[in-house]
């Protein structure tokens, strides 16, 4: 099976779990969700009071082939 390059979005993943965005955020930092990793400022978060705004941006990268293994579901790109 060939996926897609980059990330799938975590509203996505949302919809693919039937859950809100910021499920996903919490599921995947958390690590009981594990389809993916945050990141900021290249360091991955591991814990979710990291995730306040006031310490900058996170960056979610959800594999689409870890979120096929979890779901069943196909990332094929943005289309």
């Amino acid at each position: 099976m060939i996926f897609e390059k980059g990330s799938v979005p975590v509203k996505v993943a949302a919809k693919v779990y039937g859950k809100n965005p910021e499920w996903i955020r919490l599921g995947i930092v958390s690590g009981y969700l594990p389809i993916g990793v945050a990141t900021r400022n290249g360091q991955k978060i591991t814990d979710v009071s990291e995730l306040n705004c006031k310490y900058g941006r996170t960056n979610f990268y959800i594999s689409p082939k870890k979120l096929y293994e979890e779901t069943g579901y196909l990332w094929e790109g943005e289309k």
